[in-house]
This record gives structure tokens, C-alpha cells and sequence, in this order.
């Protein structure tokens, strides 16, 4: 059996919040896809920068891929560990006045006027990826909706084939009849890669579409209570 992608134990973390941002045990398998339910925006933040090893704990470890994150020696062991994650989060800033394919070309190089023809493909193979119509992959990134623009974050956050994706309450601006398709789509490209999913949400209809395990965050304590999504309806137990 494979290590965990991530394992967090007896984490605690001060933000300025009302308390700390507390895990008292969390680990995440290879290609399993979970969503957590009970961190507000500030402290999924600091989640993520967390099991990212950009900022470390007050107490407690956090390991990312069987490596301790207190482990990182300098910033370009941070970067190779770091790009091994895919974000999706409205700190993640889009180019608005460029087009979905320059968007999606960043990652790959800084010639986007026009991007190389190579880099144009592979541009346009994240946008199909995950479901831009080719109708929008020439239009400026600020002429989109909220729906189309958080799956530019997606195709974004998923250039460099990430081992874990991990996604900031992705739906806060998405019009409620295409939440659960947007979560069932993304849970669907993350199984094809292969790649660990971790949401980190406010809606449980989210949840339980891009999850098989959906956990609930008690704050005082940490603790992290277990449901399972409605895939598990078709799947059984032993899914996902």
C-alpha cells in the first residue's frame, strides 16, 4: 500500500482568527479525493499554506508525501515540493485582459503573444480537459462567467500534472444548478490522473459530488468526523 500524500497529526496553527485552525488527525491517500466541510476562507487558507509547507505549525507535524514539511532546507526545495500541488483558489490570479489559451499557457512559458505552437496545444488540450468549449478559448479571461473562469483556475492549477489538487471554496460565486456537475466533473479528471483531491468547502452538495469521503471539521477540537458523498450510492463501501 502506498504513503499517504498528505498526513497531518495534532496540528494546531494561530491566523488571527477566533481560535486556532486545529487538525487533530487527517490523512489523505494517493487518488483518493476528499472534501472537508467547516473551514471558513481565512482558515482554508491557512490549510493550505499549511500542507504546502509554505508556513509551518505552531504545533503538531504536517508530512507531504512521507516527508516532514519542518524538513523543507531552502526555497527550491520548497518549489520542487510545491509544484507537485495544483491549486485552485480565488488567490490564484487570472490575466483578464489575455485569453483562456494565454492564460492557460503561463505555466509553461512567459512568450504568450502568441504562445508557441506547441505550448497553444497543450494550452488547448487543458482548456477540453476541463470542458471550455472552444467558443471561449480566444475570448479575454474578464469576459467569462464565474462558472467559466473557475474551471480556467482548474485547467491552470492542473498544467503541471499535480500529484494533489487542492481546491479553496471553489463554488462561492457558482450558481447553484452547476455545483454538483462542476464536482462530479472535477472528481472524474482527478480519478483519470490519478490525483489526490482535497476541497475544502462550505457546501455539502460540493462535497458530496467531488468526494467519497466528505469530513466534517469540529473547530474546538480538531477532530474530523467521516460521511460519505452519494457516489458511494453507486460504488459501495470499498469505492473511491
Amino acid at each position: 500500500m502506498s504513503a499517504p500524500v498528505l498526513e497531518l497529526s495534532d496540528v494546531s496553527k494561530e491566523y488571527r482568527g477566533l481560535r486556532p485552525l486545529r487538525i487533530a488527525r487527517l490523512s489523505v491517500a494517493a487518488a483518493e479525493q476528499i472534501a472537508i466541510v467547516g473551514l471558513d476562507r481565512a482558515a482554508a487558507e491557512v490549510f493550505v499554506n499549511l500542507v504546502t509547507g509554505t508556513t509551518l505549525p505552531d504545533r503538531g507535524e504536517v508530512r507531504m508525501f512521507g516527508r516532514p514539511t519542518t524538513a523543507i532546507a531552502d526555497s527550491a526545495d520548497w518549489l520542487k515540493a510545491v509544484d507537485r500541488f495544483g491549486i485552485v483558489s480565488e488567490r490564484a490570479v487570472l490575466l483578464d485582459a489575455l485569453s483562456v489559451v494565454q492564460n492557460l499557457a503561463v505555466p509553461f512559458t512567459l512568450e504568450i503573444e502568441p504562445p508557441p505552437a506547441d505550448i497553444h496545444e497543450r494550452a488547448v488540450a487543458l482548456a477540453r480537459e476541463v470542458g471550455l468549449p472552444e467558443a471561449v478559448w480566444a475570448q479575454p479571461v474578464a469576459q467569462l462567467d464565474d462558472a467559466w473562469r473557475l474551471r480556467v483556475k482548474l485547467a491552470r492549477a492542473l498544467a503541471l500534472d499535480p500529484a494533489v489538487v487542492l481546491l479553496e471554496h471553489p463554488t462561492a460565486a457558482i450558481a447553484p444548478g452547476d455545483i454538483v456537475p462542476l464536482g462530479a466533473w472535477i472528481r472524474a479528471i482527478a480519478r483519470r490522473r490519478g490525483a489526490a483531491a482535497v476541497a475544502l468547502t462550505a457546501d455539502r452538495e460540493f462535497a458530496g459530488a467531488i468526494a467519497t469521503r466528505v469530513l466534517t471539521l469540529e473547530a474546538a477540537t480538531g477532530r474530523l468526523s467521516a460521511g460519505r458523498g452519494w457516489w458511494s450510492r453507486f460504488w459501495g463501501a470499498g469505492s473511491g
